[in-house]
């Protein structure tokens, strides 16, 4: 189980994360075709990786702390419902909007807007879920944090 957790939650941040650095780098050097290209990758296969990593990271993580106790724990759980909301009700709405958009060449400014929005909200998750990350590593004895 832990294993999984964490081969789960290896995988949502890395797919996050190249999301992110693939969409600042294609719209600021490269051609709408590039950017539409990219929209729809993230979308497909993209969302389908993502979405299934980001639900076992959650699930597992629920299980594996299942009658443990202590402030990580509790930072851990206070986390998830918000990177839950933010992929549910904004990042994923997002792709699927800015993918609709630039199939169609829509690039004006609800397109920057929607973008831009989904890169703040996709890099506070993405601290959100690193937070976490570093907090399964102090768990489990992989990182020692003196404070």
């Amino acid at each position: 189980m832990k294993k999984l957790h964490a081969f789960a939650s290896i995988i949502s941040i890395l797919c996050i994360a190249v999301f992110l650095i693939s969409t600042i780098i294609v719209d600021l050097f490269c051609s709408h075709e590039t950017i539409a290209r990219l929209k729809s990758l993230i979308v497909l296969p993209g969302l389908i990786i993502l979405i299934p990593a980001m639900a076992i990271t959650g699930a597992t993580g629920f299980k594996i702390s299942r009658g443990r106790k202590g402030k990580i724990i509790d930072k851990k759980k206070k986390r998830m419902p918000f990177i839950a909301l933010i992929g549910v009700l904004i990042m994923i709405p997002s792709a699927i909007l800015l993918d609709m958009w630039a199939s169609t060449g829509q690039f004006g400014v609800k397109f920057l807007l929607v973008q831009l929005i989904e890169i703040i909200c996709g890099s506070f998750n993405l601290f959100l879920m690193s937070m976490s990350m570093r907090d399964g590593f102090v768990l489990t004895g992989k990182l020692k944090i003196n404070r």
